[in-house]
């Protein structure tokens, strides 16, 4: 059975190797120089491949048709990921969240490792430009190096996200080509863009052990404790990307974050905290009286905010003074007025309509040898390593499907 894979990402790789065990014959059209490009840039280079939880607790965190992969889970869940990089060489180890990493911190190590996995594949660099398409059937890809004739056809392009790692969206086109329905593609996990300039004069700060809080019309739909960034357009960091994923339709509603920047404190721990610091600080002035409570970069723009002159002593403070600066550590407000752009999202939400796919199978419902995997399809996570965990199932699922018509 000849099978064709455009994409040399996470899933297609994943995929590859499967079909080439399986007896299939497989070649895989990958139009960037090097294949797996955007693994090298998952988890800030170490690669979050999986998330060490059972397949309840993982369908809850996934944002988008989370049924859609009740099948393909069970086959191939994060233990079964988890064994099948380890047997490849990659030792593994969880942190916080039950995030799970390459022991050496290395994403290269899983490149390198699906590259292996996937020899016995023809790797050809081309673009696909189009699907061959016979009798409502998918029998082949044309490319802008020729044609390639196949007995099934798999999907595997990713979103629009990172595009200088070779997510450009091209997988849509082939999709729409068949009569499949493209949900828009939205960027997802992703820093947030503030109204205003304040976090600018903050850039480069990282915050650890804060709470962060998404605030829509006022009413609170997201909270989580971690680690964030401020840059010069916003903020961003593990907390503002899961954040993200929450965010609506912009235009129809009002969000603002929420930061406490003393979580491990109620208010009456914090004022007494502020008053015994402002004791020892005596003489300092207002904006050096928070040398004890803040990092230096956000000292001036803690002062502007909270309203009190810069050179009052620390002594002259008042106790409605010291109340108003709890209020201001345990609610920093950022309003939000956009998400960051699709070139720096970690995953695309949209993409094929997964109403369209066999979720066992991964073929499509309106055209016969047609499959998909992974971040082409309209399903997405939050951030945690679930988001490559389905790629890795959904790939598998895939393979199983041919498989079992190559044995047929």
């Amino acid at each position: 059975m000849q099978v064709v894979i455009v994409g040399a990402g996470a899933a297609g790789l994943m995929a590859a190797g499967a079909a080439v065990r399986a007896g299939c014959r497989v070649t895989v059209l990958e139009h960037m120089p090097e294949p797996a490009k955007k693994i090298l840039v998952t988890g800030k280079g170490r690669c979050n491949l999986t998330n060490n939880c059972d397949n309840e607790e993982f369908l809850r965190n996934v944002r988008t048709n989370p049924r859609f992969l009740y099948s393909c889970l069970r086959a191939f869940g994060t233990a079964d990921a988890m064994a099948f990089f380890e047997d490849l060489g990659v030792p593994l180890k969880t942190e916080r969240g039950r995030r799970v990493f390459p022991e050496s911190d290395k994403a290269s190590e899983v490149r390198y490792a699906l590259l292996r996995w996937a020899e016995g594949a023809k790797l050809v660099r081309a673009e696909a430009r189009e699907l061959l398409l016979e009798d409502g059937r998918c029998t082949g890809v044309r490319a802008d190096t020729g044609d390639f004739a196949a007995d099934a056809v798999l999907i595997a392009t990713g979103g629009v996200s990172y595009p200088a790692t070779g997510s450009t969206g091209d997988g849509y086109k082939l999709a729409a080509q068949a009569g499949h329905t493209i949900v828009d593609p939205v960027p997802s996990l992703v820093s947030l863009v503030e109204a205003g300039g304040l976090c600018r004069q903050m850039t480069g700060l990282s915050l650890r052990n804060v709470e962060l809080s998404l605030l829509e019309d006022g009413k609170e739909i997201f909270r989580e404790r971690g680690e964030m960034l401020f840059t010069h357009f916003g903020i961003s960091g593990p907390l503002t990307l899961s954040a993200s994923a929450h965010i609506r339709d912009m235009r129809a509603h009002k969000y603002e974050a929420s930061i406490d920047l003393k979580p491990a404190l109620d208010e009456a721990a914090l004022y007494k905290r502020i008053t015994g610091d402002f004791a020892k600080l005596a003489n300092k002035d207002a904006v050096n009286a928070l040398d004890l409570l803040l990092p230096a970069k956000m000292r001036p723009v803690a002062c502007e905010r909270w309203g009190v002159p810069a050179d009052r002593k620390a002594n002259q403070i008042t106790r409605e003074e010291k109340q108003a600066l709890v209020k201001l550590l345990k609610d920093w407000r950022v309003p939000i007025r956009s998400r960051g752009d699709l070139e720096h999202a970690v995953i695309t939400s949209g993409g094929v309509d997964v109403r369209q796919v066999n979720p066992r199978t991964m073929e499509s419902r309106l055209c016969p040898g047609l499959y998909f995997a992974g971040e082409v399809l309209d399903v997405d996570a939050y951030t945690g390593g679930y988001n490559l965990q389905i790629a890795w199932s959904t790939a598998q699922a895939a393979a199983r499907a041919l498989a079992e018509q190559a044995g047929a």
